[in-house]
């Protein structure tokens, strides 16, 4: 079974914070996902996201006095609440508003990933993760937000299982 975090970049005043009929547009842009991933405006990482997160959570460690939050790229934003008439298999979904894009952005071209993966190196490696996966996914999460950071987007996320 696959299981994916689904990140789509949108105007803010595009959406609506609803999460029904944020859970249609993003079931919407899912089949659309390799063409607005060609397009820069989507990104998906399947199963691994957590340990993504992980491997930013050390940047707390390396950087103590940094203001730039490490867990806006992949946990970042708010929890959308599905309305009492809300489909229960929907999705969760969460909400990065652009001033919380453009943070991930920053703290994303920022950090050193090979400082990351020092810290990481040791634990990740005897799970069996690849450091060039991971690269893979932060030189991806940097374009990401970065194009979405420079449209003034916000970041729409949602698990699909």
């Amino acid at each position: 079974m696959s299981i994916y975090l689904h990140f789509r970049a949108v105007a803010e005043s595009e959406i609506r914070d609803d999460h029904t009929w944020l859970a249609a547009f993003m079931s919407e842009a899912w089949e659309n996902d390799d063409a607005e991933y060609e397009a820069g405006i989507a990104h998906s990482i399947n199963k691994g996201w957590d340990a993504v997160n992980d491997l930013y959570a050390a940047a707390d460690a390396l950087y103590t006095d940094a203001d730039e939050p490490w867990n806006l790229p992949i946990y970042g934003g708010r929890p959308v609440p599905h309305s009492a008439d809300a489909d229960p298999s929907d999705p969760p979904l969460m909400l990065l508003e652009p001033s919380g894009v453009s943070q991930a952005a920053r703290f994303l071209t920022t950090i050193s990933f090979d400082e990351l993966w020092n810290v990481v190196e040791a634990r990740f490696g005897a799970l069996g993760w690849s450091k060039q996966e991971h690269l893979e996914h932060h030189r991806a999460l940097q374009e990401f937000y970065g194009q979405a950071a420079s449209a003034g987007h916000a970041v729409v996320k949602a698990v699909w299982a």
